[in-house]
C-alpha cells in the first residue's frame, strides 16, 4: 500500500527545532491559519475552498426517495468523503485509508449528529417520500489540515444549497423546477467547524492549522467541533501524546474565536454570492419601482 513520503532527519531536526525556538517553517504565529479562501459554484450547493496549498470541493444534490422505517418522519442526511491519488499519491481508489475513515467519522460527529441540519424538515409524506440530500466532498490536493477545510467546505455547501420547491395535494406530490419556483434553502440549525491542534515535544508547543509537513512531525493532535455560540459537538484525541488538561482548555477558548472568524467569513461570502446572483431578481424590480 503507497505511503505518503517520510521527512528525512534533518527536516525533522530542523522543524522541531524552529518550533522550540518559537518559529514556523512558513513564517506564520503558532495560532495563525493558512489564508483560507471560499468560492462558490454557478450551481447552488457547490464550494470550494482553499486553505493554503490544501483544495477541498464539496457538492450537495437532493433527491426525492422513501424514508427509513425506523425514521419515517425524517429525511435522509448523507456526507459522502473521496481521497483520490490526484490529492496525494497516499491514497488509492475503493481503498479508504485511516485519514480518509478518521476524516468521514468526524464530519459525520460534527455535521450530522450534532442536528446542525434540521431532518424533520426534509420530510414530504410521514413513511412515504421524503429528501435525501447528499454532500459529496472531493479532496483536490492535500497539504495538511484536510479536517477543518473540509468541515468549512461541507457547511458551505450546504448553506448555500437551494432544494427544489414541492406541494402536495391530495396525494399527489408535486416538485417545480427552479423556472417554475425559486428553490427553498435547507432548514439550517447551527454550523458548526472543526478546528484542529497539533502537540509537539511533550505536548506543551501547540500549533493550528498544521501543514502536511508539521503533521507528520507531531506527537498527537485534538480536533475541537463547536459553533459561535460556544457549544461543543465533539472533542477527538485520538492517542498520542498525553496534553494536560488546562492546555486543553485554552485550546477550546482559542477555538471559539477562530471558529467566530469562520462564521463571520462564512455570512460575509453567502451574503456576496446571493447578491451576485439576485442581479436582474427582486432587489432589482425594487430600484426600478423607486426609479420612476
Amino acid at each position: 500500500m503507497p505511503r505518503e513520503a517520510e521527512p528525512s532527519l534533518n527536516e525533522r531536526a530542523f522543524v522541531v527545532q524552529a518550533l522550540q525556538e518559537g518559529l514556523r517553517i512558513d513564517g506564520r504565529a503558532f495560532d495563525q491559519f493558512r489564508k483560507l479562501e471560499l468560492t462558490f459554484g454557478d450551481q447552488y450547493g457547490v464550494a470550494d475552498v482553499t486553505l493554503g496549498k490544501t483544495r477541498i470541493l464539496a457538492k450537495v444534490s437532493a433527491e426525492v426517495t422513501t424514508p427509513y422505517s425506523d425514521r419515517p418522519f425524517d429525511g435522509i442526511f448523507t456526507i459522502t468523503t473521496e481521497l483520490s491519488p490526484m490529492a496525494s499519491p497516499a491514497f488509492e481508489v475503493n481503498r479508504p485509508t485511516e485519514t480518509e475513515i478518521l476524516l468521514s467519522r468526524l464530519l459525520e460527529k460534527t455535521v450530522r449528529r450534532s442536528n446542525a441540519l434540521d431532518t424533520e424538515s426534509l420530510c414530504l409524506v410521514a413513511g412515504q417520500k421524503c429528501w435525501s440530500i447528499r454532500v459529496d466532498l472531493h479532496v483536490l490536493s492535500h497539504d495538511g489540515n484536510l479536517i477543518d477545510g473540509s468541515c468549512f467546505a461541507v457547511v458551505a455547501a450546504l448553506r448555500h444549497f437551494r432544494k427544489p420547491d414541492t406541494s402536495i395535494e391530495g396525494d399527489i406530490l408535486t416538485v417545480y423546477t427552479p423556472a417554475e419556483r425559486e428553490p427553498v434553502p435547507l432548514s439550517w440549525l447551527h454550523s458548526p467547524f472543526c478546528i484542529t491542534f497539533s502537540f509537539y515535544g511533550e505536548g506543551e508547543i501547540t500549533l493550528l492549522d498544521a501543514n502536511l509537513l508539521e503533521e507528520q512531525l507531531r506527537v498527537s493532535s485534538c480536533t475541537i467541533s463547536l459553533n459561535k455560540h460556544g457549544e461543543i459537538c465533539q472533542i477527538a484525541k485520538l492517542g498520542g501524546t498525553p496534553v494536560e488538561a488546562a492546555t486543553l482548555l485554552q485550546c477550546t477558548s482559542v477555538a471559539l474565536n477562530k471558529v467566530k472568524e469562520f462564521s463571520a467569513l462564512l455570512d460575509q461570502k453567502l451574503a456576496e454570492d446571493s447578491k451576485r446572483r439576485d442581479k436582474g431578481g427582486l432587489l432589482a424590480e425594487l430600484s426600478a419601482e423607486n426609479e420612476r
